[in-house]
């Protein structure tokens, strides 16, 4: 039985996309795997708060269909530089019921293993619904300040907690939690101040014609600079904050239309991401804008949970739409070639969806590249009833042929390096696929 300290995979529980036929001893090698995982090893695998990506990993190819050998392999490549976990302190535990005592400790890396340890005890008391709903979902100071940092890191804390929901695993729910908690917060202010904004306007626009707006605005599309630590922290929302907030507060999400709007959430997504190609160049996908595509499919997964309230997840599907269009800012918002992808020929052009599973499955990565594979299926089934809709920009083979460019662009690279920042000068530089805690 899958608790707050014990996970175990169920072929009841396959993810929101996951092929048929998925095999019993595939789910016994994951739960085998990812309780190791969750026991021996830290949330970051080094001091700079790189992300452990084994729980997001196993999962995604446990969906896929990997064979146990595979997952068992994929474990074992990614073990090795992972760091110990740490020992959590009962007094600090305790005290973490005090709201200053809780607020102090956050974004302090220090304290990922009292407040693992804090929310796996909330979770084993009260259950894991309601634990969630008090400690991220009840918007006051200290839920709010997990629910913004949920969407820090590049989305790490909220793609871990997808995987928590969609796998019904209480143990990397209160994983996601806890990382969350040592995030930093400087996002928080950004999507706090856009959720007033967009209760005070009445302008209301799709995801895509705010991408197309950023596009043509001088001062928002050059306000991260190269030199940047952080393009979003440092750049858009240092120089250009306002700016940022009076765009992503034109998107604005009803309790009616939350089904439409996550898959056009998604749709916009896989857009700026699939489309930030420079020609002549080899295809590549930017690193960062590809989270925004990865993470995308647990949108759905929120849907579908009866417990969390219908306002919630208006909040949830908005942060992410908003942190997404700053995301496409910060990259000097990169015209989408459409062409690109349209007219890209595939390195196993006869290949179909289920041959690039097979394929992607066995890929030597940290997961990435099967994230995002089942991310783009994922959209394909969502989308495919609003491709009458202008907003939906990702149509029809369009996405069978962002797989091919993913899986095969992927393969072909060994040491797997990505685009990042298209339209900055230095475009020849290559950032390895790591992310660092923000």
């Amino acid at each position: 039985m899958a608790t707050a300290s014990n996970i175990q995979l169920s072929l009841a529980h396959c993810g929101e996309y996951h092929v048929p036929h998925i095999a019993i001893e595939s789910a016994v090698m994951g739960s085998e795997v990812l309780q190791e995982n969750h026991e021996m090893h830290h949330i970051f695998f080094n001091q700079s708060g790189f992300h452990n990506h084994i729980a997001h990993h196993i999962p995604t190819v446990f969906a896929l269909g990997a064979s146990p050998a595979a997952i068992r392999q994929h474990y074992q490549n990614n073990k090795s530089y992972q760091l110990p976990s740490k020992t959590s302190h009962r007094d600090v535990v305790r005290d973490l019921h005090d709201p200053a005592v809780f607020l102090k400790h956050l974004g302090q890396e220090a304290y990922y293993s009292d407040y693992l340890a804090f929310y796996q005890d909330q979770i084993d008391r009260h259950g894991c619904e309601e634990a969630v709903n008090y400690w991220l979902l009840r918007d006051d100071e200290c839920a709010n300040a997990i629910l913004v940092r949920m969407y820090a890191g590049f989305l790490h804390p909220i793609i871990h907690l997808g995987f928590g929901i969609e796998f019904n695993q209480p143990a990397i729910i209160a994983e996601a939690l806890a990382q969350a908690a040592v995030h930093e917060g400087w996002i928080g202010p950004f999507l706090l101040e856009t959720e007033k904004a967009a209760a005070g306007t009445q302008v209301s626009r799709s995801l895509v014609e705010i991408l197309d707006q950023i596009r043509t605005d001088p001062k928002l599309r050059m306000a991260a600079h190269w030199d940047d630590d952080n393009k979003v922290r440092d750049g858009i929302l240092a120089r250009a904050p306002n700016d940022m907030v009076k765009y992503a507060a034109q998107w604005k999400v009803g309790l009616d239309d939350l089904e439409v709007k996550t898959a056009e959430m998604t749709n916009a997504a896989v857009y700026f991401t699939g489309g930030a190609q420079h020609p002549p160049k080899q295809i590549k996908f930017d690193f960062y804008y590809m989270h925004c595509v990865n993470s995308s499919i647990f949108f759905s997964s929120f849907l579908k949970q009866s417990w969390i309230t219908a306002e919630n997840k208006v909040r949830l599907l908005q942060f992410k739409g908003w942190l997404d269009l700053a995301m496409y800012a910060s990259r000097r918002a990169p015209e989408p070639l459409l062409d690109e992808i349209v007219h890209y020929r595939p390195k196993h052009p006869e290949g179909c969806w289920d041959e690039i599973f097979k394929r992607v499955v066995e890929h030597e990565d940290d997961g990435h590249a099967s994230k995002l594979i089942r991310a783009l299926k994922h959209g394909q089934q969502i989308c495919k009833s609003h491709n009458e809709k202008p907003m939906f920009r990702v149509k029809d083979n369009m996405w069978l042929s962002l797989a091919h460019m993913g899986e095969s662009e992927y393969h072909s690279n060994p040491s797997a390096y990505c685009n990042c920042a298209d339209e900055f000068p230095k475009r020849s530089t290559r950032l390895k696929i790591r992310v660092i805690r923000g």
